[in-house]
């Protein structure tokens, strides 16, 4: 085991899955040399060659396509999208291609060897084009994985499995919690599973859920809500697409109570998919609405961060209502 920040597992992860498959190549804007923009491919070029983690032009739809087409030639594309709020120019190329290659080729030829990566979500200060959470346009596409770890343990082992998965993976990564979360990670190789949400606490009165860096947020608002006497249960979905719906019903259903937290705009969040499917299967056991704890319906603001992230004292309030309701 080795202490690593988010950052470092990222790495280890690339650093494992390249060692062990000469297949997978890493490649995006200023991944090479530079290491990226935050670093997460340091040193990969010199280990593995300019043939095998390199440079590509500013052209995040380039960048995609030819990810798509190392993808159905065998190859294991990692391409890195160096912010999440430019993944919009390759927005087609994802859901046009990536995600439909299987389907329409009658699973003649896939490009399920793909994983993009990506940093999202604030908490760096970057305004409102390097800030954006956008993981909910994605898991609205059928032949897509959505992935996004909280910590560096969870970092290596969802990043190894999202490689190692033979469906296209965008595995998004909280940029906030890049250097700031620290952990033991195992050296070794290893996986966690896709599609399976991890319950951190158990609890009796109200089921709280998040994903990436608003995990934080959720268990700091469980220990305030603890000292009111209230028992919360905390679940990290890790994965939005497949997203595990038995897990967060079993829990809905001993608890009666369900609140949401995510940083992404309110409307037509990825919170309201999770609220609208859990309430048709578990509607009798509801003892209250269920609730989101959202960022808010405007661009991200840069003078007012702080403000727009849904913390725990939000977090807070929205369990007090559903207890008291």
């Amino acid at each position: 085991m080795s202490q690593m920040n988010l950052l470092q597992a990222i790495n280890s992860a690339l650093d494992t899955a390249m060692k062990q498959d000469d297949r997978v190549l890493c490649f995006g804007e200023d991944v090479g040399a530079f290491g990226g923009v935050f670093r997460a491919t340091s040193h990969l070029q010199e280990k593995y060659g300019k043939n095998r983690c390199f440079n590509t032009p500013l052209t995040e739809q380039g960048i995609i396509g030819f990810a798509n087409g190392l993808a159905v030639q065998g190859r294991v594309p990692v391409a890195e999208i160096q912010f999440a709020d430019y993944i919009f120019p390759a927005f087609d190329q994802i859901v046009n291609e990536t995600a439909k290659y299987r389907y329409r080729s009658g699973n003649e030829f896939d490009v399920g060897s793909l994983t993009i990566r990506t940093p999202y979500g604030g908490g760096i200060h970057g305004g409102l084009y390097h800030s954006q959470s956008p993981e909910a346009y994605f898991t609205h596409t059928p032949g897509l994985k959505v992935v996004v770890p909280r910590n560096p343990q969870q970092a290596k082992g969802l990043l190894l499995a999202s490689i190692r998965d033979d469906n296209p993976v965008l595995f998004f990564e909280p940029k906030k919690l890049y250097r700031a979360a620290v952990g033991e990670v195992s050296d070794e190789d290893y996986t966690l599973p896709l599609g399976q949400a991890e319950v951190l606490r158990e609890g009796t009165d109200v089921t709280l859920v998040a994903w990436g860096a608003q995990v934080q947020a959720i268990e700091k608002a469980a220990d305030m809500a603890a000292e009111a006497g209230i028992s919360c249960e905390v679940i990290d979905l890790r994965t939005l697409l497949p997203w595990d719906h038995d897990t967060l019903a079993a829990s809905l259903k001993k608890t009666g109570r369900l609140v949401i937290n995510h940083e992404a705009p309110r409307t037509s969040g990825f919170g309201a998919e999770l609220a609208a499917s859990l309430q048709e299967s578990c509607f009798l056991y509801l003892e209250s609405p269920i609730l989101r704890v959202t960022g808010w319906d405007t661009p991200f603001p840069l003078a007012l961060e702080k403000e727009y992230f849904p913390n725990e004292l939000r977090t807070l309030d929205a369990i007090k209502a559903s207890v008291g309701y």
